[in-house]
């Protein structure tokens, strides 16, 4: 079993996972777009070369997304992207880029469990948590 975690965004999904693949060392497997699909027809003009579905491999994990305009749209709420990872001066690099431009709900610090946990929204609206475990003593 795999789980995936399916993002969804307003307009805005390939400038993501471009941010994306570039941030978190990934490489875009999928970035397809409503144009030349058979959903072309029923999506209106402006958003054809919007992305229907996106693929980014993370290291042999799968971060998926797609634009989903209008009433289709929701503002991401209830979740968190968590991720895990193993060196402090990595969470820090990850943490500023995401949370630049974005909103900070936890500045990136020591925890009791962890090395480095922070959390931000990034300027796409998505909610993420960074955490860098301590090590084992």
């Amino acid at each position: 079993m795999h789980l995936n975690p399916y993002l969804t965004f307003n307009g805005s999904c390939e400038e993501a996972f471009k941010f994306y693949a570039k941030t978190l060392n990934g490489t875009i497997k999928a970035m397809i777009p409503f144009e030349g699909s058979p959903m072309e027809k029923r999506i209106p003009d402006e958003w054809r070369k919007k992305i229907m579905h996106a693929s980014l491999d993370l290291s042999g994990q799968v971060l998926m997304g797609s634009d989903a305009g209008g009433e289709h749209f929701r503002k991401p709420q209830g979740f968190s992207v968590c991720l895990s990872v193993d060196k402090p001066e990595e969470a820090e690099r990850i943490f500023s880029a995401l949370a630049e431009g974005g909103e900070v709900g936890m500045a990136l610090q020591e925890t009791f469990w962890a090395a480095r946990f922070g959390m931000a929204t990034d300027r796409f609206g998505i909610p993420w948590m960074i955490n860098c475990e301590k090590a084992a003593q």
